[in-house]
């Protein structure tokens, strides 16, 4: 079986542009959640899917820099992206990420992507019960099924690339996989600037080397004050591009 990443990547931000590419702990976020998948040992190949727009010439430069291949498609039809990548290469089972997620943990993605060749689905996420906090979930979905997909997304599916497949559960073989202890309420995503806030002094902390969640939520939990830095952000609707 081969695996590809995708992480999905843009310089436009609604509520914090440019997010990808700021410096956190020495190097972009970009580079810091291409770091992680590449560490979690499941990945054969990693591709970076930016759009067209000139703003993300700079997405492409910084992929270049780092030694990630790049694939550049529409703005808002993220699926398509994705499919984009999948025509270029031949791959059974697609890793997605997001390049807004820098504290992700490869040994949740490594675990995550075991449970899901050894269940014999077609899609697993991390986020049907949310039990981690938002910026660490995984997800894994077969090829086949991503492209299958392609004729039945629509709207804000397309943007979200797999959320036609968790909203279709009666249409497809998928699993919820839950970790415990319950840390979902910590937001360790990054999206505005009290999210860089609270990254950037996890990093401070633990240093430039990925960190396991649970380390990070059992130092938070003495940390009161810096939790509670982004508590206050609500996460946009699925409808909400």
């Amino acid at each position: 079986m081969s695996t590809l990443g995708i992480i999905q990547a843009r310089m436009g931000s609604t509520r914090l542009p440019g997010k990808v590419l700021r410096r956190l702990g020495g190097r972009s976020v970009l580079d810091r959640v291409v770091r992680a998948a590449r560490a979690s040992g499941v990945i054969d190949d990693l591709v970076v899917a930016t759009t067209i727009l000139p703003d993300d010439d700079a997405v492409e430069a910084e992929c270049a820099a780092i030694g990630v291949d790049c694939h550049r498609g529409p703005v808002d039809d993220v699926l398509t992206r994705f499919l984009g990548v999948l025509e270029t290469r031949t791959v059974d089972d697609v890793l997605r990420f997001t390049a807004d997620c820098p504290l992700l943990d490869p040994r949740l993605v490594g675990r995550a992507y075991r449970v899901f060749t050894a269940a014999g689905v077609d899609y697993l996420t991390t986020s049907i019960t949310r039990t981690l906090p938002r910026g660490l979930d995984v997800e894994v979905i077969r090829a086949s099924v991503l492209k299958e997909i392609d004729k039945l997304a629509y709207d804000h599916h397309r943007t979200h690339v797999t959320s036609y497949v968790y909203t279709h559960p009666a249409d497809f073989d998928l699993i919820g996989l839950t970790v415990q202890p319950d840390m979902s309420y910590l937001r360790l995503t990054l999206d505005t600037e009290d999210d860089w806030r609270l990254i950037e002094a996890i990093v401070d902390h633990f240093g430039d080397a990925p960190v396991a969640v649970r380390e990070i939520a059992d130092w938070l939990g003495g940390q009161p004050e810096l939790a509670e830095l982004n508590a206050h952000i609500m996460q946009k609707d699925l409808e909400q591009a």
